[in-house]
């Protein structure tokens, strides 16, 4: 298990590179010899044995963890616009053209927080509840992938 702490260090800022899906075969592969599995077995069924996330649904507890822990750095929609819309509480999305940029702990944060569901973000100032609220609802949820998230 400590070899799975050590990948989640530091996660929010290399968990969206392209790197990330040979360690996410490691990771798996890690989590089959723990389980005394098969090497073609599914991990999807042991990873909540064991209650770890999948590395998608890791790097979403990371980046949402450090956004609600910096939340005073993040500009809502409301500041920006003065219209009164449904997102006016959402995190306003900068224009962004480098795809740099937009693997960034910063921008990818924005995505990933805005479409969390309210009675998460709702704890956000409760960080320990937060927490504890955030990840039951990754791990009951699974996510394999970004697009999976953002299509819930």
């Amino acid at each position: 298990m400590c070899v799975l702490s050590i990948i989640s260090y530091l996660f929010i800022f290399w968990g969206n590179s392209s790197h990330s899906e040979e360690i996410f075969k490691i990771r798996k592969r890690i989590i089959r010899i723990i389980m005394h599995s098969s090497k073609n077995a599914s991990c999807h069924q042991l990873l909540k044995e064991l209650n770890i996330l999948p590395i998608q649904s890791q790097y979403i507890f990371s980046v949402l963890l450090f956004v609600t822990k910096n939340k005073d750095q993040f500009m809502s929609n409301s500041r920006v616009h003065k219209i009164n819309t449904r997102q006016a509480f959402d995190l306003y999305l900068h224009i962004a053209n480098l795809s740099i940029y937009q693997k960034g702990g910063y921008y990818s944060g924005i995505k990933i927080y805005n479409p969390l569901p309210t009675t998460i973000e709702d704890l956000s100032g409760d960080k320990n509840k937060f927490k504890l609220a955030l990840q039951r609802y990754l791990l009951h949820n699974s996510f394999y992938s970004l697009e999976e998230y953002f299509n819930t």
